[in-house]
């Protein structure tokens, strides 16, 4: 499945208010990070193993992936154009020896 191919599917699921879709949508991608975050403290803390980490992440970093979808769908956003824009600003950062600097604008 392609990225494009993806976000359409996902208009299938997306239950919300369009009077509050970007706020919606963003505190469920800051909430699904979370989540991201909380299986990596647990695998830390030794509660489970690399693999039963990787099973949680699979789900967690697909939920994160559908809220981003949603977002660019909702803003009318292109996801390849998004991704292709975020990949040449690394490469720069990379050439420019910036990767590891602070801000976008470097």
């Amino acid at each position: 499945m392609d990225v494009q191919e993806y976000q359409l599917l996902t208009r299938k699921t997306a239950i919300y208010s369009q009077n509050t879709f970007l706020e919606y949508l963003t505190l469920g991608l800051a909430s699904e990070a979370g989540e991201v975050s909380g299986v990596v403290k647990k695998y830390i803390r030794k509660d489970y193993d690399l693999e039963v980490a990787k099973d949680k992440l699979i789900k967690e970093l697909g939920d994160v992936i559908w809220y981003w979808a949603r977002l660019c769908d909702e803003l009318g956003l292109n996801p390849e154009e998004v991704m292709e824009k975020n990949i040449n600003k690394l490469l720069n950062r990379q050439v420019n020896n910036t990767l590891k600097g602070d801000g976008d604008d470097r």
